[in-house]
């Protein structure tokens, strides 16, 4: 048995055993959301996959920031948004705060994951707020919170169950705990930039009636999470890059899930199993050693949202078009702004005329 068990590790990896936690977890959610009555199945999802890590400790500790985080994100929701989204200034003044702030703890904190999913949730409602002002805004936050708490919860039974049986013979290794002691000059400047993109949406959909604001926001957030270490001056090359991965890998998933989409016609398994093969595929190249890690995520996230609706008879294309729009209308507001910084930033201008001065004393 002790041979067999020792011959098993050879061929199979951390890697792979770390996928086949993640498809179960996603089912799982999937399930538990279904006969919760959720509205917004693939979020559970979402959240099944997300939370997963190695380590299980790691798994439950992530699991818990991203509970607590939705839900004081929501609260705060609820509590503000009535005051401010019926005035643009004051909607815009609003997001500026807790985004700047919330990303700055995402940036910088050691429960930076709970700090993300405040910001996150209060962005969400307020935008979906302002594109549907009669939309409910108990009800929306209440399965929010639920979605949220049915996928996590699952992530954590797979990982818990997962820990006492395969992770024995292929132990995960939790990642060192991230952030920092003190004040960060450049995370703030990083931080506040993300606010001011998120400004901008506040003012053009007060202008306009552009879709997918609420992914937009999403998509602010999610790309501007870049390490201190990597911001230097400026933040616009590695945020340009995650844009980049998250269009190609939302665009590629979209493409996987289409092809399930319209050979199943609403056929439930043919939708599970492509499901469960874009999670395994999207997990191996987040889990690889090359700078497009970021785009195995977004190729997952498309699958499931085109793959796990709330019906299986009313799957469609739709929700993974309208991610891809949110993606791109993120990246038409936050690049202009990164890029003025990136070209007009003091630091580069003293650069400039100190090698202007050099060139005029050669």
């Amino acid at each position: 048995m002790k041979a067999f068990a020792t011959t098993l590790r050879g061929h199979i990896t951390a890697r792979t055993i770390d996928a086949v936690e993640c498809v179960a977890s996603v089912l799982l959610a999937i399930l538990v959301a279904h006969l919760l009555g959720a509205t917004n199945v693939s979020w559970a999802a979402f959240s099944g996959y997300m939370v997963m890590r190695g380590h299980v400790g790691e798994t439950v500790q992530r699991g818990l920031l991203r509970i607590v985080g939705t839900l004081v994100g929501g609260v705060m929701a609820l509590a503000a948004i009535p005051l401010i989204a019926p005035h643009w200034p004051l909607a815009a003044l609003g997001i500026f705060a807790v985004g700047t702030v919330t990303l700055y703890q995402a940036i910088t904190a050691r429960r930076a994951y709970a700090w993300l999913f405040v910001g996150l949730t209060f962005a969400m409602v307020l935008f979906d707020k302002l594109h549907d002002p009669e939309i409910p805004l108990g009800t929306f936050v209440q399965t929010r919170i639920l979605e949220t708490s049915a996928g996590t919860l699952a992530c954590m039974a797979v990982s818990l169950m997962s820990a006492v049986t395969l992770r024995r013979l292929w132990p995960g290794v939790r990642n060192a705990a991230t952030g920092i002691d003190g004040w960060s000059g450049p995370a703030a400047r990083h931080a506040a930039q993300g606010g001011v993109a998120l400004v901008l949406l506040v003012a053009i959909s007060a202008w306009l009636d552009v879709p997918a604001l609420s992914g937009g926001a999403i998509t602010i957030m999610a790309v501007m999470l870049v390490p201190i270490a990597g911001l230097g001056a400026s933040g616009f090359v590695p945020v340009s890059w995650r844009l980049l991965y998250r269009f190609v890998g939302g665009l590629a998933g979209a493409g996987f899930a289409a092809a399930f989409l319209f050979s199943a016609h609403g056929n439930a398994p043919v939708l599970i199993l492509g499901t469960m093969i874009g999670v395994a595929l999207g997990r191996r190249v987040e889990n690889g050693d090359h700078a497009y890690r970021y785009a195995g995520t977004q190729f997952t996230l498309a699958v499931l949202v085109t793959l796990v609706p709330d019906s299986y008879a009313h799957a469609a294309i739709t929700p993974a078009l309208e991610r891809l729009a949110g993606t791109l209308v993120g990246m038409a507001v936050i690049e202009p702004v990164l890029l003025a910084w990136h070209l007009f930033a003091p630091a580069r201008r003293e650069r400039v005329e100190t090698a202007r001065g050099e060139i005029g004393g050669v």
